[in-house]
């Protein structure tokens, strides 16, 4: 029955429930409750069970012999206090119905939330009559939606992060930390692949005791992360006493008191970028929804790096090759000096003037880059005037100052095909 239905036929037998309570004597009740599809429950002052439904005894699998004389409490987890018996009393001789929910012990030994509806009977001999409805459905489909709109969330939290920062570290710490909110993990470490190196280096952790783990790198096959990154697939350890594969766990797990471990691979485009591991100081057995969920925010956290290393792969090309850029200009502007030795050192003169005036003008850096290139090449153009002119060591004439003053002309035509100046 789903829980619209649950509903309906609660409603309907609690209208029943009411109106038994009209009639007389005690007996008629009774043989009213027997037929009612929800379970009915009847208590004394002191919170003994008098009476116990058919369909109590379905919902919880005690028959009445087993309950009857036993305290509401040795059924119902009231967190180890008394004090919701005198005020359940209480508030029952001033309303009709009073509501509340408890978790509850099955037979099977299965916890069920529950909720009770208690009426008063009679006030000078105070019992309660309860009507008991299992809503552990309805509690488990709200505890699954509210905890998936917390991982969406959390998801989303963690896209913004990937896409507004190329720093994996600052990233991979907003992954740790919503890995051990919804996760519930203990501690939580991420690894980052060295392929130079070839070994997984300790990158960012959370609820560690020591810092023993920081301090370690492990080879791809060595240890749990190692086997991980190696066989590109989620390693699994429930309990590190009794189902270690193959290997001891290390002595950092020791000093740390971890009891379950849990590790997946990060691959992103194929290649192992790392691995996220999962750690638990009491035996922990997670369920296919959290692995999935596991797997999922290492996916994110291999997606972080991958982006920063390309990133960081782009800016040193990006670097090297304004490097490269400048170096040559520069071996222009040598190669212009070594031409005309009259001028040698004057384009690096003119380059730090130029440099200094643009700081004094409060110039842009960004603009001041610029600047300094069109210092170091502003006599290029020089490179095509026939030697005859600029190594002349006599007056000009005026047809040779007319050649002499298209070297910036030339320039133009020099550098006006380069799209990067």
């Amino acid at each position: 029955m789903d829980i619209k239905n649950q509903t309906e036929t609660f409603h309907k037998a609690q209208q029943s429930f009411l109106q038994a309570l009209s009639l007389q004597p005690q007996e008629n009740i009774l043989s009213v409750l027997e037929s009612l599809p929800i379970g009915c429950v009847l208590l004394d002052a002191n919170f003994h069970f008098k009476y116990w439904n058919p369909m109590a005894e379905q919902i919880f699998g005690y028959r009445f012999d087993e309950v009857v004389g036993k305290h509401f409490s040795e059924l119902v987890v009231l967190n180890g206090t008394d004090a919701p018996f005198h005020q359940i009393i209480q508030e029952a001789g001033e309303k009709v119905i009073q509501t509340h929910e408890f978790d509850c012990m099955a037979k099977d030994g299965m916890s069920r939330t529950c909720r009770w509806n208690f009426t008063l009977l009679n006030a000078e001999t105070p019992s309660l009559l309860a009507i008991v409805q299992d809503i552990s459905g309805e509690k488990y489909t709200e505890e699954s939606i509210r905890r998936q709109v917390e991982r969406i969330q959390a998801l989303r939290m963690i896209d913004t992060a990937i896409t507004g920062s190329m720093d994996f570290q600052v990233t991979l710490n907003i992954i740790l930390q919503q890995a051990m909110t919804q996760l519930k993990m203990d501690a939580a470490v991420v690894r980052v692949y060295d392929p130079s190196m070839k070994v997984l280096k300790f990158a960012v952790g959370r609820g560690l005791h020591t810092e023993a783990l920081q301090l370690t790198s492990l080879r791809i096959g060595e240890g749990y992360a190692g086997m991980a990154a190696l066989q590109k697939r989620v390693v699994r350890v429930p309990d590190l006493q009794q189902d270690q594969p193959n290997f001891s766990p290390p002595p950092t797990f020791v000093k740390e008191g971890f009891k379950s471990y849990y590790c997946v691979p990060l691959i992103a485009k194929g290649e192992i970028k790392g691995v996220m591991e999962s750690f638990h100081r009491t035996i922990f057995k997670p369920d296919t929804e959290w692995l999935d969920f596991f797997e999922t925010l290492g996916g994110q956290a291999a997606i972080a790096i991958d982006n920063s290393m390309l990133f960081n792969d782009l800016q040193r090309s990006n670097l090297e090759l304004m490097l490269a850029y400048d170096t040559t200009l520069e071996g222009w502007s040598k190669a212009l000096d070594m031409r005309d030795r009259d001028t040698e050192g004057h384009t690096r003169r003119v380059t730090e003037m130029t440099e200094r005036l643009s700081i004094a003008f409060d110039i842009k850096d960004s603009e001041r880059v610029h600047i300094r290139r069109g210092a170091i090449l502003h006599d290029i153009g020089k490179m095509g005037i026939p030697d005859s002119i600029l190594l002349k060591e006599s007056d000009l004439s005026a047809e040779e100052w007319e050649i002499m003053c298209r070297h910036p002309a030339l320039a133009m035509d020099m550098l006006s095909s380069i799209s990067y100046l």
